[in-house]
């Protein structure tokens, strides 16, 4: 592949033969006309396959270095498909503590169900202590949402691998213009495109890369069988998203770096957290009770869950993505009601650094 630059820009262009159209086209058809009997154009139903769509998977299986790739109807449809594509009833999965809380929610519910087996862990010491022969697969975000903790990919797979487990990456936070997990020895690669893939606040996505014919085939089968695929529109405007994701994630992190170095020496923020990569920037507030009149003071961020768009965001975990893990969980790994994540966007960093100074400045 050529530089991810020139893949991104070039995603889906001339795809259409027949009209030399420059971008991909909507096809927003159902169904597809068969040529005769027992033949077919590789598209019938649009479950089962969208030429968008194609377009769609065959950019994430190759900007992830995959054999295969799928787009779903959300990030939460992407890690489902996974469990469920991948694993038999019983099967006990080893996972980490701080993880977004919607996974958490799912895996929690699927557990109560009597599904899946999860043991949850705060450290790559607690997931090498973990692992045995029991263990069908390893999920693990890195960086985790929200404290920002980085896990070395490759060392987790090789001890998952000795066991016979799969490795999962949820690789939202840094993209494949960051990160490629396939490459540092996972399986599967999941992300929430909603977030920086698209890039804009205005889709909702998911998508899946993985190595190896096995996977892929189990993946291919569970999600045509659901149901639970992107649809055409939503795959076009993911595209269209996927085109400037190396320039966004550039102002991202430059973006996000300046407001770090302002954030450690502001005195009423008591903890940064940033791994000096990607856009997504959390911190301590030294003062709780400060922490409404906070939200209300800032101009530039919006408070709002979700992140990775071009709008700079402001999140307050306790009440909005993590509201449905228990205090108990939530403070062993370092979420405090303190904690606030930040989802830096695109705007002239100089602006976004005021207007955090300026409401730190309104509750002093």
């Amino acid at each position: 592949m050529e530089h991810i630059e020139t893949y991104l820009a070039q995603l889906g262009n001339r795809s259409d033969q027949r009209t030399g159209a420059v971008n991909t086209p909507i096809y927003l058809s159902t169904a597809y006309a068969h040529p005769g009997l027992g033949e077919s154009t590789g598209f019938d139903y649009s479950r089962t396959a969208n030429p968008t769509r194609n377009i769609l998977q065959e950019g994430i299986k190759n900007l992830e270095a995959g054999d295969y790739g799928f787009a779903t109807s959300s990030g939460m449809a992407a890690i489902q498909l996974v469990i469920e594509g991948l694993l038999e009833a019983g099967d006990h999965v080893v996972t980490l503590q701080d993880l977004y809380g919607g996974t958490y929610r799912y895996f929690h519910a699927v557990e109560e169900r009597g599904q899946y087996r999860f043991t949850y862990c705060l450290s790559a010491e607690e997931i090498e202590q973990s692992l045995n022969d029991d263990v069908k697969l390893v999920f693990i975000e890195t960086p985790t949402n929200p404290m920002m903790t980085e896990f070395d990919i490759q060392a987790i797979a090789d001890k998952a691998h000795a066991v016979g487990a799969l490795v999962v990456v949820d690789n939202t936070f840094y993209t494949p213009v960051l990160q490629q997990p396939l490459r540092q020895g996972a399986d599967v690669v999941v992300h929430s495109a909603t977030k920086y893939l698209a890039g804009h606040n205005d889709v909702l996505a998911g998508l899946v890369a993985c190595r190896g014919e096995a996977i892929g085939e189990a993946l291919a089968f569970q999600l045509n069988t659901t149901g639970a695929t992107l649809g055409p529109i939503d795959c076009w405007l993911t595209i269209r998203g996927l085109k400037t994701l190396a320039l966004r994630m550039n102002q991202h992190q430059s973006n996000a770096q300046a407001i770090v170095d302002y954030l450690k020496t502001e005195s009423l923020v008591s903890q940064v957290f940033y791994t000096g990569k990607g856009g997504m920037v959390t911190f301590e507030m030294a003062d709780q009770s400060k922490i409404n009149d906070w939200l209300h003071a800032v101009k530039i961020f919006t408070f709002a869950e979700s992140l990775g768009g071009v709008e700079s965001l402001v999140t307050y975990p306790k009440t909005q993505t993590h509201a449905d893990i228990p205090e108990e969980l939530r403070l062993k790994y370092g979420l405090n009601d303190g904690i606030v994540r930040l989802s830096v966007g695109i705007e002239n960093g100089q602006d976004l650094v005021k207007d955090l100074r300026n409401a730190f400045d309104h509750i002093r």
